[in-house]
């Protein structure tokens, strides 16, 4: 008897039926899946074994048309990299960067025999000490999310006394210096303009470094700050220092506020391999962060990690709603050890209309300095979480709101040569005011007046971080 007498003749055409639509729809999702997993391969490395044809004669009827002028553009800087003898025809290559066909077609047309080109800009798929030659475009490093590892990256993959050309839209003087920042084992071949008339970019900066086993001497931070002169530029093109004090402390601020000139919107901030915004004496999230620093402060669209640094209990829960906002619940000090903070609980008019009653937090190294409600809370050494946070390549901008241990905090800070790696800050100094205005009680409980943060100002500034007065 049949297979097929075990089952109803109503039954069997639709169950046989049945099994051939699964075939059917496995093959095609596992065609799918084999021309994706293609094109995914296709679109990240692709390696040129010969240079016997034309771009034209390699392509087919499911390849987008080449744009002849970018490949014209390219196959010149390949054939010029060749005439001075940075590249060879038998150099094992690297490109990165889109658009890949184009670079694909440049590399045949100059006769590259040996050559790989990817448009990741992170991790790269292969060994170390693979090229001797390798080719960022404009689209490679400059739109990389982690320059600083990708630069890495670039450097393990890279043969020693490898040549790396960078072609970058960034011009100015601060950015090109980070970007060698990333290089600190390459010596600077050359830095030049060239052309490029394609798409809506004229002109690209064209580098050329050489990879070398020396390590480029970089700027200390356990001593006097190196302060180059494109810096030493764009700290005298800020707004400049306030030189008499102000009556009207409140409304000098406002005006300042709108004149200051902040390094990002003066310089490219581009190649630093991380960013960072540190806001000490936060308070609460609305105090500075979600007001100033995220609406206002020009951050070039790049994800800065943001440290709150607060040691009043009553804003912690308020951030721990806050989604990539690090609270240290401890007060920035000198060392790590317990300090004890005068709370004044009478609220002013501002105070009264946020509902927050809030009172200003004022260090003392004992409780008989104060005669008010004292909170013990815990200091940490400012300075030496600074430098074992971060490195010189990173960009940090500090807020700093310490009600008079400014002057304690920065003289630290300038010992250790942690005020190396603040690249800007905010600073409010607090001092005792010479002049009475409007009637107002002005605190008279500061051992510093404006003089003394004037120069605090100015000493900063010639140690390289650009400074801005607040109150």
């Amino acid at each position: 008897m049949s297979n097929q007498s075990f089952f109803p003749p109503n039954l069997y055409i639709p169950v046989t039926n049945l099994f051939r639509r699964r075939h059917l729809v496995r093959a095609i999702f596992a065609g799918i899946f084999f021309f994706l997993a293609r094109q995914v391969y296709l679109s990240t490395t692709t390696t040129i074994t010969t240079t016997t044809t034309t771009a034209t004669e390699t392509r087919n009827s499911f390849e987008p048309e080449l744009d002849t002028q970018l490949v014209r553009c390219y196959s010149t800087v390949f054939q010029n990299l060749i005439h001075d003898g940075f590249l060879t025809l038998h150099s094992k290559t690297l490109t990165v960067g889109i658009p890949i066909l184009e670079f694909s077609a440049a590399l045949r047309e100059s006769g590259i025999t040996d050559a790989k080109y990817t448009k990741k800009n992170v991790w790269l798929p292969f060994r170390n000490h693979t090229f001797d030659v390798e080719f960022s475009s404009h689209t490679g490093l400059d739109c990389s999310q982690f320059p600083g590892q990708f630069a890495s990256e670039l450097s393990r993959t890279l043969k020693p006394d490898g040549y790396l050309v960078i072609h970058t839209e960034s011009k100015d003087l601060y950015s090109l210096n980070s970007l060698l920042d990333l290089f600190d084992s390459f010596k600077l071949i050359r830095s030049r303009e060239i052309s490029v008339p394609h798409w809506s970019i004229q002109h690209v900066r064209e580098i050329v470094l050489k990879k070398q086993g020396i390590l480029r001497r970089r700027r200390s931070v356990t001593g006097e700050c190196f302060v180059p002169a494109y810096k030493k530029k764009l700290i005298q093109n800020s707004e400049p220092l306030i030189p008499e004090e102000p009556i009207k402390p409140w409304a000098s601020g406002k005006r300042n506020l709108k004149n200051m000139k902040y390094l990002p919107s003066m310089a490219d901030i581009r190649f630093k391999t991380g960013y960072v915004y540190i806001d000490v004496g936060a308070r609460g999230y609305g105090s500075s962060i979600g007001s100033w620093f995220k609406k206002v402060y020009p951050k070039q669209d790049k994800p800065f990690k943001i440290f709150a640094v607060e040691a009043d209990k009553r804003f912690h829960d308020e951030y721990k709603s806050k989604k990539r906002i690090t609270l240290l619940p401890y007060a920035a000090w000198v060392r790590n050890e317990s300090l004890f903070f005068e709370i004044n609980r009478a609220p002013n008019h501002y105070n009264e209309e946020k509902g927050k009653g809030m009172g200003r937090a004022q260090s003392a190294q004992t409780s008989t300095n104060f005669m008010g409600d004292l909170n013990k809370v815990q200091g940490f050494d400012f300075a030496d979480w600074v430098k074992k946070s971060f490195r010189e390549t990173d960009f940090v901008v500090v807020k700093m709101d310490v009600d008079g241990t400014e002057f304690d905090l920065m003289a630290k800070m300038v010992e250790t040569g942690a005020i190396c790696l603040i690249d800007e800050m905010f600073l409010e100094c607090h001092y005792d005011p010479k002049e009475k205005c409007c009637d107002i009680e002005m605190d008279s409980k500061y051992d510093n007046g404006y003089k003394d943060c004037l120069e605090l100002y100015s000493s900063l500034r010639e140690k390289g971080v650009l400074v801005h007065q607040r109150w």
